[in-house]
Formats: C-alpha cells, structure tokens, sequence
C-alpha cells in the first residue's frame, strides 16, 4: 500500500466517523412532532440510494457484480417502501378517530 491509498482511507474514515456523529446528534435533538417530516426526508434519500443501486445493476459486468446490484436494488426498494409505510401509519396517529366521534355522539 503506497501513502496515497493509506491516507484516502484514513480521510474515508475521518469523514465517516464525522457523519455518524453528526448524524447521531441531528436525530437524537429531533422533536417527536417532527420525526414524521424527517421520516418523509429520509424515505427521499431511500430513493436516491435505489436510483444508484440500478445505476451500478446497469455498469455490472460480471456475475457477482449484477446479484450485489440486484440485491442493492431489492433492499433500497423494500426500505423506501416500509419508510412510507411508517410514515402513514405515523400520520394515522394525528388524526381524530371515528370510533371516538360515534361514542361520544351517543353520550350527547
């Protein structure tokens, strides 16, 4: 290993370890009335990770490469979905449920 890779790979890291922390201390200061909009904002970035996961299926030459890709395409797909999933059944949570609205009609 020549110090070029060795100091790519050192600053890779550097940039990683930052973005998990950064990342950790963003969500953790999150409001509870706000994680349904960081929700939507995440399933987005699901969506980039899918465009790009086909991207690399598409320049896949071998064999390996095109399973890893179809996998990443599988796993990107299946993450988005189960983002918007949560996030209606989020959305249910706000809003007032009829069950409620007939019981108390009938009180009245």
């Amino acid at each position: 290993m020549d110090l070029a890779t060795t100091l790519t790979g050192f600053v890779a890291l550097y940039i990683f370890m930052l973005a998990a922390f950064t990342g950790y201390e963003i969500i953790g200061r999150v409001p509870a009335i706000l994680h349904t909009p960081l929700m939507s904002g995440s399933n987005f970035v699901h969506g980039i990770v899918v465009v790009g996961a086909m991207y690399a299926l598409l320049n896949a030459t071998s064999t390996v490469e095109q399973v890893i890709g179809f996998v990443g395409v599988l796993l990107g797909a299946g993450n988005a979905a189960g983002g918007y999933v949560v996030t209606e059944r989020m959305l249910e949570m706000f809003k007032p449920s009829d069950k409620k609205r007939a019981g108390d009609q009938k009180k009245a």
